[in-house]
């Protein structure tokens, strides 16, 4: 009876922790398609953005805009994006074993590395390392970020870039392909100069007015601006999509442990049911 009893309130238990998991992976699921739909619809612009700049790159010299200029990498800084919350699958561990392995490219090269933190994952393992100057700690940051949630990032890292206090500055997030396929990516954020991004035919021929050093001058910030919101857009679409994943298998092996358990359970009861009849059965028989 003992052993039936362990049996039982185990099954209770994970019943209980399938009902919890099943919840989750309900709320991660309205959560993905939102954050997908919000993903895909800013998508195009964030890429034309980038066609934009390389265009421009092209017709102007560049050289001598603060956020254009190409310098040896000597000081580097990072923009990491993970989540506040666990329970995501790989979503975290994913980009921080990205993290330590440019960390220990910089070491390498002797490069200087400072950071900007997103999400409290990434905040909790930076804690633990050594001479790495973090500039910034964002927790709590919103899923659907607007420029004011931005733009404190944005200031920091043009003013820094400006100065040339860092040579370089790099987003470590996760990409969202689909809701089963996530790639952890390293994206150049400075220097704006794009040159590894395809140029779409319609801009082959446009024309930038007044003149394309004017344009440059005026929508470089809003375009960089709207690359940095689509890296928290893909990280937030894949946080969602692994996370509903993780819930989604959680809750296929507790069903998986719940037929187990009652089949474990089945078992035992009816040993307990056999040995009882014989024990009936041999007191029988004595008392004859």
């Amino acid at each position: 009876m003992a052993n039936t009893t362990a049996l039982k309130r185990r099954i209770t238990s994970v019943k209980n922790t399938k009902q919890i998991t099943k919840a989750m992976e309900l709320v991660a699921a309205s959560k993905m398609r939102r954050a997908q739909e919000q993903t895909l619809k800013t998508r195009d612009y964030a890429i034309l953005a980038r066609q934009i700049l390389t265009r421009l790159r092209e017709l102007t010299d560049v050289s001598k805009h603060p956020l254009f200029t190409q310098r040896k990498v000597k000081s580097k800084l990072y923009i990491v994006v993970t989540s506040d919350r666990g329970l995501a699958g790989a979503y975290n561990s994913n980009v921080l074993r990205q993290l330590a392995k440019s960390l220990q490219e910089d070491q390498a090269t002797k490069t200087k590395v400072q950071m900007i933190i997103v999400g409290k994952q990434a905040t909790r393992f930076v804690a633990r390392l050594q001479d790495i100057d973090v500039l910034a700690a964002y927790t709590d940051f919103p899923e659907k970020p607007d420029a004011n949630d931005i733009r404190p990032i944005m200031n920091t890292i043009t003013e820094l870039y400006a100065k040339a206090d860092v040579d370089a500055v790099d987003a470590i997030f996760t990409d969202f392909k689909s809701s089963i396929t996530q790639v952890v990516t390293v994206e150049r954020v400075l220097p704006a100069a794009f040159t590894d991004v395809p140029i779409g035919r319609d801009l082959d021929g446009a024309v930038f007015e007044p003149s394309p050093q004017a344009v440059l001058e005026n929508i470089t910030l809003r375009l960089i601006e709207a690359q940095l919101s689509q890296i928290f857009y893909e990280s937030q679409a894949s946080e969602q999509s692994m996370r509903m994943m993780a819930m989604k298998n959680a809750t296929d092996n507790a069903n998986e442990l719940v037929d187990d358990l009652t089949l474990a359970f089945n078992t035992a009861r009816q040993s307990a049911i056999t040995q009882e009849l014989a024990e009936i059965t041999g007191g029988a028989e004595a008392m004859k």
